[in-house]
């Protein structure tokens, strides 16, 4: 997680789609960038520093995770290795749950861009119920591989639901059920639908129920047929 990441891409949406959001956006997010007052000749260099900064602090975050794991991740340790002081990681993230999901950030933006404008089934061009299908098993992969920093990144039930790619994932399952289903109750169904893809709910069913992924996507594929009535994949 501490290597480069490639420049990301700009899609161009399709009619109806949800815009692609960042996990890091909203408290404690970018307030190292230039105020009114400082707006002018010096402003790219200021906001040049504050992304070199948030990506030093991000770069000290991965190397505890993959030393220690994400119990290891506190603003304390991310500080030390970081070399800052204790009030800078507080400044950009917020919190603890705000850096943790800032680590998320990158995943869940390529995720973002699949659904929305990637190639069928899992993006736009496959009808409705393959693509909710593909979503699922989609997050349940990432999921599986995330977990302990996913089940880490969660913050209490006003902020763990209302969260931007949450709330991104949501509207899209219930973009596609409205297509799939018109006239259901498309909004409670998709939030039913996303509890299936809860990672506290993935971390029961594969730690301590003994469960494959294998069998837990095929629940998953069953789950969005018996709902929207879609004919089973070979």
């Amino acid at each position: 997680m501490s290597d480069s990441l490639p420049p990301f891409p700009e899609p161009q949406w399709p009619a109806g789609e949800h815009l692609l959001l960042e996990l890091g956006t909203g408290i404690g997010a970018d307030t190292d960038t230039a105020t009114d007052t400082e707006v002018g000749a010096d402003e790219p260099c200021l906001r040049a520093d504050a992304a070199r900064n948030r990506a030093r602090l991000l770069e000290a975050a991965a190397r505890l995770v993959e030393q220690f794991g994400a119990a290891g991740v506190t603003m304390e340790a991310v500080a030390a290795a970081a070399q800052v002081g204790k009030g800078t990681v507080f400044r950009r993230f917020g919190d603890r749950t705000g850096l943790l999901m800032a680590l998320l950030d990158h995943s869940e933006r390529n995720l973002q861009a699949a659904f929305l404008a990637g190639p069928p089934p899992l993006g736009p061009g496959a009808p409705p119920v393959e693509r909710l299908r593909a979503f699922g098993v989609e997050v349940l992969r990432r999921t599986v591989d995330e977990l302990e920093l996913q089940l880490a990144a969660e913050g209490g039930p006003g902020r763990r639901f209302a969260s931007a790619p949450r709330m991104v994932r949501s509207g899209h399952v219930t973009m596609l059920l409205r297509q799939a289903i018109p006239g259901a109750d498309c909004e409670l169904l998709a939030k039913t639908l996303m509890g299936y893809l809860d990672p506290a709910l993935i971390h029961h069913l594969t730690k301590q129920c003994g469960m494959s992924p294998a069998r837990i996507e095929a629940g998953w594929i069953d789950l969005v047929d018996r709902i929207a009535g879609g004919t089973p994949p070979d």
